[in-house]
């Protein structure tokens, strides 16, 4: 059975259900892709920094739609174990370009209570870049804690544990095409 525009899945022991359909998704990378393009208009080569695993169909739908010169990087964090942030985040792929004097921009897939973000930027404050924005797809105003700013924000969402568009569950459900949030049955 095809997993496009399903109304529920289950994977492993939970079910979700439909909450974003990928047309939705597009519509908001598109507006902050237009955001980026004319924000960074005239920037020499801004960087663009995707947070591995969860960043990659955002980042991946969001590059085509940046009209300007700019490199792509990858890092990744760890702080979830199953559906529950462990508070303790990880460095697991570390900078592997130089970042003194650029312009960064930070892709993630979602910043909620905002741990793993004010991480990187504590990380990356280290290397001296020009100036550092952050791009989410999905953020969760009501779970956030931190006062930085997460400047490009594609959907506010609220505090519900979701799966899909790059988004897992104990390492499924990334390839589904839209967005699910569990269903507490």
């Amino acid at each position: 059975m095809s997993q496009n525009n399903k109304q529920r899945v289950t994977l492993h022991d939970k079910t979700f259900e439909l909450s974003i359909p990928h047309a939705e998704i597009s519509e908001a990378i598109q507006r902050v892709a237009d955001r980026l393009n004319e924000d960074y208009k005239g920037v020499d080569t801004p960087l663009f920094m995707g947070v591995l695993n969860g960043a990659f169909m955002f980042l991946g739908e969001l590059m085509p739609k940046i009209n300007m010169t700019c490199e792509v990087q990858f890092v990744k964090l760890a702080s979830y174990v199953g559906t529950t942030s462990t508070g303790n985040v990880q460095d697991l792929i570390g900078l592997t370009h130089s970042v003194e004097g650029r312009h960064i921009i930070i892709v993630e897939d979602v910043v909620d209570t905002g741990e793993s973000m004010e991480h990187l930027l504590e990380v990356l404050a280290t290397h001296k870049p020009a100036s550092v924005a952050i791009a989410t797809l999905l953020y969760k105003p009501t779970k956030f804690t931190k006062s930085y700013e997460v400047k490009y924000r594609a959907m506010d969402i609220p505090d519900d544990f979701i799966v899909g568009f790059g988004l897992d569950y104990d390492d499924i459900g990334r390839n589904l095409p839209d967005i699910y949030t569990i269903v507490n049955e």
